[in-house]
């Protein structure tokens, strides 16, 4: 491993390069609320979106209790898993998507959008984004789960 430097660009972005590899860091909250779709409701806040995150990386220890990408949700919402199902709001063509809400609500599991699906790759500890993820209840992060329910809960999506 080389050695890494952090050089300022302008007042947002940060350039970071290692080993002739230069990667620009990514952009804040507000910047990729620019990009998410217009049936990207109800968005995560900030504060939220951090809680999801961290629910993820907790959820990535336990094999089966994290479900990803939009074929393995679409198939485990359909034969009955239940959970906390969290959406990437930059997802284009938006109509791979756009039918996984109304399930959701069918079935009455709660779900939020977040805006960045690279930032929902990047808490599974992957370099690949991802679509849909699916959280299941497991005792070692109930906590967290129960109180990232409750606050997707207050979002305004019917349940």
């Amino acid at each position: 491993m080389g050695k890494i430097k952090k050089e300022p660009v302008d007042l947002d972005t940060t350039v970071i390069s290692e080993a002739n590899v230069t990667v620009k860091e990514e952009d804040t909250y507000d910047d990729k609320l620019k990009y998410v779709n217009s049936i990207s409701k109800p968005m995560a806040s900030r504060k939220l979106a951090k809680k999801c995150y961290k629910l993820i990386k907790k959820a990535m220890k336990h094999k089966t209790y994290l479900r990803n990408g939009l074929k393995d949700v679409q198939t485990r919402l359909r034969k009955g898993e239940t959970g906390i199902c969290i959406f990437a709001g930059d997802v284009t063509p938006i109509d791979i998507i756009c039918h996984l809400p109304a399930v959701c609500e069918e079935k009455g599991i709660p779900y939020a959008y977040t805006p960045s699906r690279s930032d929902l790759g990047a808490a599974m500890g992957v370099k690949r984004g991802t679509v849909a993820l699916l959280i299941r209840e497991h005792n070692d992060y109930q906590d967290l789960y129960d109180e990232l329910k409750q606050d997707i809960s207050t979002l305004g999506v019917p349940i």
